[in-house]
């Protein structure tokens, strides 16, 4: 990053300084659109001048003279795919794309530096362009969770403001399905106008909405249901690749046609909602394959045979739709030997969720296949509540350098919300945004300060406390000197039944010390200043996550039982009024559940 230069996020690609400012307030705000195609971007910059400066800018119409415009937009065809420069001289603004997509890009830069300098803009020359074609979000609406569209409109218009193009929905139960309601009636699922509404939304900021539905595993919401049992691989349960038994359903059988069928069903009804052309059907973590109905073919041919002719089978039914197949890539990396075979225009999607994970490895496995293919980092925040940001980072880092050198298309960062979805959106924003700034242009954004593009432009905060507060946050685990895989430390005191092995690793003192640590960052949360219009909801959000640490830390060092009896009483009331704030009602019985669960221990 170029010494004194601004705070934007992402850090583009070039920055170079030059002399003097440019004053919005000493003239008059004319926008002129020379493209003759962008009023809408032109309509949309003027607004976000209004939003942040109360200035009146003015839209030219083509018979004025381009030459007292203030801001000029253009399109540069010579500059790289989703390219723009941003040349800022104390006489003119001039935003130039590469295409519509580029153009809407330099104007979110110019709003960050609007964010940052009010009427008084440095003369700067910005010339920019991504590093992944294709930079996602997967958001889990299956496990507990399901957004209201309020919630999904203000993440869309986050995520557009930090230059991601693709967002996704995870979906395994929680679609509304015309001909099975017995599965998502509890869930307040996304219905198809929903869906349609949101597509259309997302299409106006260069987000392209993609169809999720897990077609193989993670089935466990249908097959558990009288009407589905009979689809299911292991019925009466399994055992996990870590020695755990699962009790219940998990797959769908690949040998039974009516396996297919209702994946045909599925994909038939789901994708005529969106406009996207592509399509994940998910397919990973088919744990239980090969220990039900499939035993006998899976010994006889090899469990990846199996798995891949049911792939197939999905793959053939996207086809019908004109849909390119995305796909979870863990059971493939399984059976290298299979991946050959695999239709050339399928998109393998390597998921891994630690600072560690192999993705050189894997990245070129399917670089040598010659396929397409996406890295998928995570945000850390599942298991966690507070999130594990230093892990995060890493990882997000590690996919990111991985994905470049091996030449993946996509860069999709996902945010899972296993066991009850108890992180709150807060939680979440740290690593999305640190995330999305890596998919832009990891060189520029590695070692940019995150903090203070969290303050400037997420949590919009004047004080600049939510930035470091959230990031510390996010590392109170690493103070226990215990790693989990996949979750803290802090998590598992409070979510595990049996925590005597954690209470023996870490020690009363470590515990008191994280707690006093705790309540010394809570204590910063009231001097910060976010103009968002949800700060009460981040400020409550921080509050009742950091509450949540806390009981388990009480639980581990078994102070009294009636105290924390009470603490949960008065805890569960203020987490439902905060979920039902952003998300919608389904599934909130089910996450209360678990913590009912702990509540009751002694």
């Amino acid at each position: 990053m170029t010494e004194n230069a601004p705070i934007l996020l992402p850090f583009p690609r070039h920055y170079v300084a030059e002399q003097g400012a440019h004053a919005l307030h000493d003239r008059r705000c004319n926008i002129f659109d020379a493209t003759r195609g962008h009023a809408d971007l032109a309509r949309r910059i003027r607004q976000d001048l209004r939003n942040e400066l109360h200035l009146h800018a003015r839209i030219l119409v083509q018979s004025d003279k381009p030459r007292t415009a203030t801001l000029l937009l253009k399109l540069d065809n010579q500059l790289p795919a989703q390219g723009y420069t941003l040349h800022i001289t104390p006489r003119q603004i001039a935003l130039t794309g590469a295409d519509s997509a580029g153009l809407f890009y330099a104007s979110r830069t110019f709003l960050q530096l609007v964010r940052q300098f009010r009427d008084a803009l440095p003369a700067c020359l910005i010339t920019d362009a991504p590093d992944f074609p294709t930079r996602g979000v997967m958001l889990d609406i299956s496990r507990d969770k399901v957004p209201t569209m309020e919630t999904l409109q203000r993440l869309a218009e986050e995520l557009a403001d930090w230059k991601i193009n693709r967002l996704e929905l995870y979906t395994e139960h929680t679609f509304a399905y015309k001909n099975h309601r017995a599965v998502w009636e509890h869930a307040s699922p996304m219905t198809p106008e929903d869906v349609r509404n949101l597509d259309a939304f997302c299409a106006e900021r260069h987000i392209e909405l993609v169809p999720n539905q897990n077609c193989f595993g993670h089935l466990h919401r249908w097959l558990q249901l009288d009407p589905y049992k009979a689809l299911a691989e292991a019925p009466n349960g399994f055992d996990t690749p870590w020695g755990e038994r699962r009790d219940g359903p998990f797959s769908l059988n690949p040998l039974d046609p009516n396996s297919i069928r209702l994946v045909e069903e599925w994909l038939a009804e789901l994708l005529p909602n969106f406009t996207s052309a592509n399509v994940n059907v998910g397919c990973d973590e088919t744990f239980d394959l090969g220990q039900g109905k499939s035993k006998e073919a899976c010994a006889r041919l090899g469990k990846g045979r199996v798995y891949l002719d049911f792939l197939l089978k999905i793959h053939t039914a996207t086809q019908r739709h004109r849909h390119t197949m995305h796909f979870w890539g863990d059971i493939a990396l399984n059976h290298p030997e299979l991946i050959p075979e695999l239709p050339r225009d399928v998109v393998p999607l390597i998921w891994g969720y630690e600072a560690d994970h192999p993705f050189a490895t894997q990245c070129e496995t399917f670089a040598s296949a010659r396929l397409p293919f996406f890295v998928c980092p995570g945000t850390s925040t599942w298991n966690s509540i507070l999130g594990r940001t230093d892990n995060a980072i890493g990882n997000l880092n590690n996919a990111a350098e991985n994905g470049l050198a091996h030449g993946a298309r996509g860069f999709l960062i996902t945010a899972w919300g296993d066991n009850g979805h108890w992180q709150p959106y807060a939680v979440d924003l740290l690593p999305l945004a640190a995330g999305a700034a890596r998919a832009w242009s990891f060189q520029a954004n590695k070692n940019a300060d995150l903090a203070a593009q969290l303050d400037l432009h997420v949590f919009r905060d004047s004080a600049r406390i939510l930035g470091a507060l959230t990031h510390s946050l996010g590392n109170l685990h690493c103070e226990t000197g215990h790693t989990i895989h996949n979750a803290s430390a802090l998590f598992r005191l409070l979510s595990q039944r049996d925590i005597a092995n954690l209470q023996a690793a870490i020690s009363p003192e470590k515990l008191r010390g994280i707690q006093q640590r705790l309540a010394a960052l809570l204590d910063t949360l009231p001097a910060a200043k976010s103009a968002r219009d949800d700060a009460a909801h981040l400020t409550n959000e921080l509050t009742i996550a950091s509450r949540l640490i806390d009981l388990g830390i009480h639980r581990a060092l078994k102070t009294d039982p009636a105290a924390r009896s009470l603490a949960w009483k008065n805890l569960i009331p203020d987490y439902r009024a905060q979920w039902l704030a952003r998300n919608r009602s389904g599934g909130l019985a089910d996450s209360i559940a678990l913590m009912e669960k702990r509540a009751t221990d002694a």
